[in-house]
């Protein structure tokens, strides 16, 4: 039995491995970490703290925590190694396999790590993300709802505030598409239109996609260069991409590029996921487990 805890700036995330199978579960951030705060989270999850040989913290402010709890170990996994084995997970690959990998930690803001083996490195990131996304809709949409945001964008049109190449140029660039975007929200700074806000939900929600897929894009090429290797494999981990919305933005730009990108059904949980099998001390294979999403 094993369980680790990721406290996230928005979203505070379990996993568990119970009598063989996984376990997830989620909650909003709220508050400093403390004993009470740990046993409310594995209480809601099912797990009994004294019964774990240790439990995996990481994330937020968990130095916070005490060494122990309830005669229970508490494991402190730095938030880049926890990042780095959680991707390695949901990408199908044992620690141990020396295989270059990304991974995009798409959460309040976006970190990208470089994984290979047991050697995991901050490689580079942006400010932009999840709290971007929440508070430009505050100010625009007037709402910091994930799903009314994801359902709004879904039925917008970017267009309808982004300027496209077919409206700067009257056509495509290269392997870029006539409708792909020359200027995120280019179109407001041209014309004095009215917009809906399903058209600025999905102006956003691209902006933001488009923004951490280049990132990640860059640094695989980066680091393909540095390496002098064709490809490094890229993983997204991170409740962004449970918006999908945001996962067609994230998606369609890999494919304009030419660099396919991960996107796991359980992303949400990844640096939780990588915590747990950072500490456990015995190899563990990791499967999609029935949870709570947000």
């Amino acid at each position: 039995m094993y369980a680790a805890i990721d406290f996230g700036i928005s979203n505070t995330d379990a996993v568990a491995y119970l009598d063989g199978g996984w376990r997830r579960w989620t909650r909003p951030s709220e508050g400093r970490p403390d004993a009470d705060l740990v046993r409310a989270i594995l209480n809601a999850g099912g797990v009994d703290l004294a019964s774990l040989p240790r439990l995996a913290v990481t994330g937020g402010q968990h130095k916070l925590l005490p060494g122990r709890i309830d005669g229970c170990p508490l494991v402190a996994v730095n938030e880049v190694a926890a990042i780095g084995r959680g991707g390695q997970a949901l990408a199908g690959l044992a620690a141990e396999e020396d295989a270059p990998l990304l991974v995009v930690s798409a959460g309040s803001g976006t970190a990208v790590v470089a994984a290979q083996g047991d050697a995991y490195a901050h490689f580079t990131g942006t400010a932009v993300g999840g709290g971007t996304l929440l508070g430009l809709s505050r100010l625009l949409l007037h709402t910091v709802d994930h799903d009314e945001i994801d359902a709004l964008a879904r039925q917008g049109d970017p267009n309808g505030a982004d300027l496209s190449l077919g409206d700067v140029v009257t056509g495509p660039i290269g392997d870029l598409p006539a409708d792909a975007t020359a200027a995120n929200f280019g179109r407001l700074a041209r014309e004095d239109v009215a917009v809906s806000r399903e058209d600025l939900a999905a102006a956003l929600v691209t902006m933001v996609g488009q923004t951490i897929a280049l990132i990640a894009i860059n640094a695989a090429r980066a680091r393909a260069a540095e390496r002098g290797r064709p490809a490094v494999r890229v993983v997204v981990v991170g409740h962004l991409i449970d918006m999908v919305s945001l996962r067609g933005v994230v998606e369609r730009v890999g494919e304009l590029y030419g660099v396919p990108i991960v996107l796991p059904t359980d992303s949400g949980y990844g640096t939780a996921l990588g915590a747990l099998l950072h500490a456990a001390g015995a190899p563990l294979s990791y499967a999609s487990a029935e949870g709570t999403k947000r």
